[in-house]
């Protein structure tokens, strides 16, 4: 069995009343979308290099095996991985899930 690398940050963005988190993997898109199926998480809520994530989730995603790092360490890790997209990109790919 393959170790998993999937990190979530600190709930600290503020959207529609709620704090939001965000979940990556700094291994690949496909890693991180087994988790999220695995999870529960809807695909809607990926964002093109990450998925968004309302803070209530975090400690059950932490319980399933997300790591916590600091919002830093995970962009860091996401660069170190080639998997960062630029806010372009992003919006991009985001648009080709949803098709």
């Amino acid at each position: 069995m393959s170790i998993v690398t999937i990190l979530i940050d600190e709930a600290r963005w503020w959207w529609r009343g709620k704090k939001w988190c965000h979940l990556v993997s700094d291994t690949s898109y496909d890693e991180l979308h087994q988790f999220a199926d695995r999870t529960g998480i809807p695909r809607l809520g990926f964002q093109g290099d990450h998925y968004d994530i309302p803070e209530e989730y975090r400690a059950e995603l932490i319980a399933a095996g997300a790591q916590q790092v600091e919002s830093r360490e995970l962009v860091r890790r996401l660069r170190g991985a080639g998997l960062r997209l630029s806010p372009a990109e992003r919006r991009l790919q985001t648009a080709r899930m949803r098709r």
